[in-house]
């Protein structure tokens, strides 16, 4: 199956949609032998692919990516044409609980954040703090220690010199330290006033996502709902962290998770694989089909070609070859159709395709080169920088904001500020004359999160590992997100929990540094494609967040 449209010429398929897609490329993947984004796909299409596909097929490959219709994630980018392919975003691990253990996790944890791969660990097998240790006659210290020293190394290993380190840390609701876990990130005032001034002031788990891991015990009355998940949910209105995962019934053994929480699984030293369609830019069910089937091909063939950290990762990658195929754009999809934001039938068609093409092709690709047949093949991921680059919305999300200014790292160190109206309302605003400000956001769903909820929950009937979607919230102690309010959540997220595989939440304000905030559209098109110093730059228009 081939990408329709394969003959335009490359002059108009190189092109960005906004400048701030231009920026990203500029700064985050340009490179000798990627000086433009077809150089850049070229480069893609035939390092990862060559050899193992036929010529013709990694021509439309090529094509694809160059036309932005599917966009590998961002380590693929990165190390198209490098002398060693790391292309794994990120990594999952276990922890067993000795001395050499811990020692095993440091090592691995250490050389897969140097390579740009972000990590993921459960700790639930480690005894509590306070735990008699027989042979020493000593008392364990618990889990919460190493994950703090972790997320220390996290702080100081940024590869590349500008990739932060992404680390994620869960714990099973009923593990004896759950409640000082669920507290870990509860910073004082003082510190978050100095986290407002200097980003990289450290805090305590500030590298490191959160969540607690519930299971098919939970579920078992009288416990469900139970203090553990009564008091996460309030966290979730206040500060955003923890997150919940679920784990139920078959899937109970897959506890382990990335940063985003989107690669899910069993097996310790097991590592994502990941790329994004861009639904907003396919015209038809017939070219979504020949996109899934390129995008799934080069995906199997980058878990031939990518290069791993240590030599328990290829056992694991050999014996349980994942893939995980993502979505972008489904926001800016619905809107071309003047759909609110809901799944509405003709995007369950869609994403029934997307479901059975996705497995068809990779188990095709993998029977005809030899290896192993992928056991999962779906994992919706943010699609941050590579959204931005194709010009649409990131992964499953509503657009955040029809205009935004967002805080963005340089050298690891220079926090810099840049106003940005978002691509899909400029498009929609200039092409189909509707009003930016009549757009649904997630600002906007941040009054119903039930909605956002049950999208979610809607798009993974047909994902077999997980959706990276923060839930946004209004600020904690407004009218719609309170004390009183807090019941209503738990019972919403209790509805849909045995529909997902996890749920984050974002209030806004929650935390210092927050890197995107809504403006007024009239603001940031005024404004837009400036660069200023975040350390100067502090609120000339007026406007801190809404």
């Amino acid at each position: 199956m081939g990408v329709q449209g394969g003959n335009q010429s490359m002059t108009t398929l190189k092109k960005f949609r906004t400048k701030f897609g231009r920026d990203i490329f500029n700064q985050k993947y340009r490179h000798q032998l990627a000086n433009s984004w077809g150089e850049l796909a070229h480069t893609l299409a035939y390092s990862v692919c060559g050899g193992l596909l036929p010529g013709g097929v990694i021509k439309e490959i090529f094509y694809a990516i160059t036309a932005k219709k599917f966009i590998p994630a961002g380590r693929y980018l990165y190390y198209a044409g490098r002398a060693v392919p790391y292309y794994n975003n990120c990594f999952a691990m276990k922890v067993a609980d000795t001395r050499e253990g811990w020692s095993e996790l440091v090592k691995n944890v250490t050389s897969a954040l140097m390579i740009g791969g972000g990590v993921g660990v459960d700790y639930s097998a480690l005894r509590p703090e306070g735990a008699l240790l027989k042979r020493t006659g000593g008392t364990a210290s618990g889990p919460i220690p190493l994950m703090m020293m972790l997320n220390e190394i996290g702080r100081n290993v940024q590869q590349g010199g500008s990739r932060r380190s992404a680390l994620w840390a869960g714990l099973n609701w009923r593990h004896k330290d759950i409640d000082k876990f669920i507290h870990l990130k509860d910073w004082p005032l003082w510190l978050q006033e100095q986290k407002a001034l200097d980003y990289n002031v450290p805090a305590p788990m500030d590298m490191t996502n959160i969540s607690v891991l519930f299971d098919d015990e939970w579920l078992v009355p009288p416990l469900t709902p139970d203090h553990v998940f009564n008091e996460v949910v309030r966290q979730m209105c206040q500060t955003g962290e923890p997150g919940m995962c679920f784990n139920f019934g078959e899937q109970s053994d897959e506890t382990l998770r990335n940063a985003c929480c989107e690669f899910i699984s069993d097996e310790d030293s097991d590592m994502c694989n990941l790329g994004s369609l861009n639904l907003a830019a396919i015209n038809s069910i017939e070219e979504l089909k020949g996109i899934i089937y390129l995008a799934s091909q080069f995906l199997v063939c980058g878990s031939v070609r990518a290069e791993l950290p240590y030599e328990k990762c290829r056992d694991v990658r050999d014996r349980k070859r994942k893939i995980g195929l993502g979505l972008m754009g489904v926001h800016e999809w619905l809107l071309k159709r003047g759909e609110r934001y809901e799944v509405t039938p003709e995007l369950h068609e869609w994403l029934a395709v997307y479901r059975d093409v996705s497995t068809e092709a990779a188990n095709q690709c993998a029977d005809n080169l030899s290896i192993s047949r992928p056991i999962r093949y779906r994992a919706i991921a943010p699609a941050g920088t590579i959204s931005i680059m194709a010009g649409t919305t990131s992964g499953i999300e509503p657009l955040f904001a029809t205009a935004v200014k967002r805080r963005y790292l340089v050298g690891g160190r220079n926090w810099k500020e840049q106003y940005f109206v978002d691509p899909t309302a400029k498009v929609i605003s200039q092409e189909l004359g509707i009003d930016p400000d009549s757009i649904e956001t997630a600002y906007d769903l941040a009054a119903d999160p039930e909605r956002r909820i049950k999208f979610q929950a809607d798009v993974q009937d047909y994902v077999d590992m997980g959706i990276s979607s923060t839930i946004n919230l209004p600020e904690w102690g407004s009218d719609l997100n309170n004390e009183d309010t807090v019941a209503k959540l738990g019972r919403i997220i209790m509805r849909y929990s045995g529909r997902l595989r996890g749920i984050t939440t974002y209030p806004n304000n929650a935390r210092a540094g927050q890197t995107l905030t809504a403006v007024p559209f009239k603001e940031a098109e005024a404004l837009e494609g400036q660069v200023f110093d975040a350390s100067e730059f502090q609120c000339k228009g007026g406007v801190c967040g809404i």
